[in-house]
């Protein structure tokens, strides 16, 4: 039986903490040895270990969120760039500087972490772009649907960032409940054992 579940979660199913109000609730003070205590601290060490492990996968999925989001930003950019400068060339109207829409787009892109080139872009045959989607796959879309999966892609990218937030503060709140059980109870067995100690000699 497990003497810390409780019933409370939060909306993904992460198990709150349970506050030790009395430890005598869990342990019997007359009738407890000094192993039933030990086996009581495992146990808190060990979820108080669980909340710990949780929380380091939380802590990388944000830090792969936070890579990730700039990139899907610059890239959905580029191709809203690209579709506005098509729009404009296909109605002949420059919003930008009121002059003929040019026909090439230059641009510069990069090949690695150091090294960029420039590539002139025929905007008039400018259908599809090319987007390359990790784990060695790349793959064709018509603007308007890169933009669509883009847009999709990074609204989803920021809603599960506000929630890894808010379950990363949920779980300090039970890192904090747990660390807090765990120094209760064992100032707890201090006095209970300080207390065996002068019945003894009492005795």
């Amino acid at each position: 039986m497990d003497r810390l579940k409780t019933e409370e979660t939060n909306p993904r199913g992460i198990p709150q903490a349970k506050f030790i109000d009395k430890i005598e609730d869990f342990i019997n003070p007359e009738k407890c040895t000094d192993d039933d205590v030990s086996n009581f601290l495992k146990e808190l060490q060990m979820r108080l270990q669980q909340y710990k492990f949780m929380e380091e996968n939380k802590r990388n999925t944000l830090n792969n969120l936070n890579v990730k989001i700039p990139d899907i930003k610059k890239t959905l950019d580029m191709c809203l760039f690209i579709k506005s400068k098509k729009t404009a060339f296909e109605s002949g109207d420059d919003d930008v500087d009121d002059e003929e829409v040019e026909p090439t787009i230059d641009v510069n892109y990069e090949l690695n972490d150091t090294v960029y080139s420039t590539a002139e872009i025929d905007v008039k045959n400018l259908d599809n772009v090319l987007l390359w989607l990790g784990a060695d796959i790349m793959l064709e879309y018509p603007i308007d649907e890169a933009v669509e999966m883009l847009d999709s892609r990074l609204k989803a990218a920021e809603e599960n960032k506000s929630t890894t937030i808010e379950d990363l503060q949920y779980l300090r709140s039970n890192i904090t409940t747990m660390e807090v059980n765990t120094a209760r109870v064992y100032n707890w067995d201090i006095q209970r054992r300080k207390q065996l100690k002068d019945s003894i000699e009492a005795a």
